[in-house]
C-alpha cells in the first residue's frame, strides 16, 4: 500500500537543514518529517520518558538540598568549635609544646577513629540532626 502524498513549503533555512540531515546513509527526508510530525501530533508518546526524567530530577533536587543542609551544618559546627577553642585555650609555654603536640596527635587519631565508627553506623550525629530537622 502506498502512502498518501503531501506537498508543503518550507523556508530555505529549514529545507537546507532537512537536506543536510538526510545526507546520512539510511536517513530520508520522509522519515525525518514523519518523525517530527509524529512527535508534534502525538506528544503523549514521549510523556512517559518525560515524567520519568522529571521524577529523577525531583529526587536529585531533594538529595541536593540535603547535601547543602549537611554542609551548612558542618560549617556552622566547625566555626563555633574553632571560635570556642580559640577563646578558651591559652598559648603553651615553649618547653611544653612537643609533649602537647604528641598528646594532640594521639587525641586526633582517636577522634578520627571515633568519627569513622560513628559514620559507619546509623547512630551518627548527622542522622540524629536529620531526624530533628524533619
Amino acid at each position: 500500500m502506498s502512502k498518501p502524498r503531501a506537498n508543503l513549503r518550507l523556508s530555505t533555512k529549514l529545507y537546507d537543514a532537512l537536506c543536510r540531515a538526510a545526507e546520512s546513509p539510511g536517513v530520508t527526508k520522509t522519515a525525518i518529517l514523519e518523525a517530527a510530525l509524529e512527535q508534534y501530533l502525538f506528544p503523549e508518546k514521549d510523556k512517559d520518558l518525560e515524567s520519568r526524567l522529571l521524577s529523577r530530577l525531583d529526587a536529585f533536587d531533594i538529595r541536593q538540598g540535603a547535601i547543602e543542609r549537611d554542609v551548612a551544618l558542618t560549617m556552622e559546627t566547625l566555626a563555633h568549635f574553632v571560635f570556642y577553642w580559640l577563646c578558651r585555650t591559652d598559648p603553651l609555654p615553649e618547653g611544653e609544646r612537643d609533649a602537647a603536640q604528641a598528646l594532640g596527635q594521639r587525641r586526633f587519631d582517636y577522634f578520627i577513629e571515633q568519627v569513622a565508627s560513628k559514620l559507619a553506623t546509623a547512630d551518627s550525629v548527622s542522622a540524629q540532626l536529620y531526624e530533628i530537622d524533619r
